[in-house]
């Protein structure tokens, strides 16, 4: 009988840890004219920070041989929300589309879009990001007869920041930085508020973190860094009305260097040397599943 159950104990799978970073999509910049910047992707991690200012995020316990689910977010065109990216139970939040002129108001997101320039108030205000995940949107400023400036988009560790009237766009807010791939890298950013072209500070400056700029009169928007979740810069107007896609989330593991993963179809990944008693996954595009031995 102890034999037998020793054998039995033998033959249970064994489970181990796996850290990770969730980076959803970034939204992209406020188009047509005057857009407010696109809100980060929603960031969640378990090494370093997390976004939205919160505590970090417990590993989660894996098993051999079983099939996890993972999805990278794509970036949102001009004016367009992120994808959501997950990891089997947890989901970030794809970043929120900038707001523009003729009242159309910027999206919620994992980071709130930037408010775009209007006529009918002197304010506009940016978008919530979610707990957790990431911060809101920076408000805009302007009226008939003055310089329309856009809000900064949220990023992961800070809130976009307002437009000054007739001075300059808000930049974007800060993405978070965490080590997880063995050196610190700053990730999901928001994007920067335009500038009608007039106002002497110029468009918002991309959130660290992969953030793109804001446009202004004769330069677009920019877009957001790809595999990072950032957001786009909102467009400025004539020659540079258009505004900056948000960039593309990410997905890395972290685990045991005894382990070694597979990824299933539909999803483009690496895996890492071995390193600090670790190996890394990173999974940069699609959908699929997947799994270690």
């Amino acid at each position: 009988m102890p034999i037998l159950g020793i054998m039995a104990s033998a033959g249970t799978p064994r489970t181990f840890s796996v850290d990770y970073l969730v980076v959803a999509g970034g939204g992209g910049g406020g188009q047509p004219a005057f857009g407010g910047g696109g809100g980060a992707g929603g960031l969640r991690c378990t090494v370093t920070a997390t976004g939205g200012g919160g505590s970090l995020e417990s590993a989660l316990e894996t098993s051999l041989a079983t099939n996890y689910t993972v999805t990278v977010g794509g970036g949102g065109a001009q004016s367009t929300q992120g994808s959501n990216s997950v990891f089997r139970t947890i989901t970030s939040i794809g970043g929120g589309g900038g707001g523009f002129y003729f009242e159309t108001l910027p999206d919620t997101g994992g980071s709130g879009g930037g408010g775009g320039g209007n006529d009918s108030a002197p304010t506009r205000a940016g978008a919530a990001g979610t707990a957790n995940q990431g911060f809101a949107g920076g408000n805009a400023a302007g009226t008939d007869g003055t310089a329309y400036c856009g809000g900064g988009g949220g990023g992961a560790a800070a809130i976009g920041a307002n437009a000054v009237r007739d001075v300059n766009g808000g930049a974007g807010g800060a993405g978070v930085s965490t080590s997880i791939t063995g050196s610190s890298v700053q990730y999901a950013g928001g994007g920067g508020g335009s500038d009608q072209g007039s106002a002497p500070g110029g468009p918002g400056a991309g959130g660290a973190g992969g953030g793109g700029n804001g446009g202004d009169g004769t330069t677009p928007g920019v877009a957001g860094d790809v595999n990072k979740g950032a957001g786009g810069g909102g467009a400025g107007n004539g020659a540079g009305a258009a505004g900056g896609a948000g960039g593309r989330g990410v997905v890395i593991l972290r685990y045991p260097d005894t382990r070694t993963i597979t990824f299933g179809a539909g999803l483009t990944g690496t895996e890492s040397a071995a390193s600090g008693g670790y190996k890394r996954a990173t999974i940069t595009a699609g959908t699929g599943n997947v799994s270690w031995a």
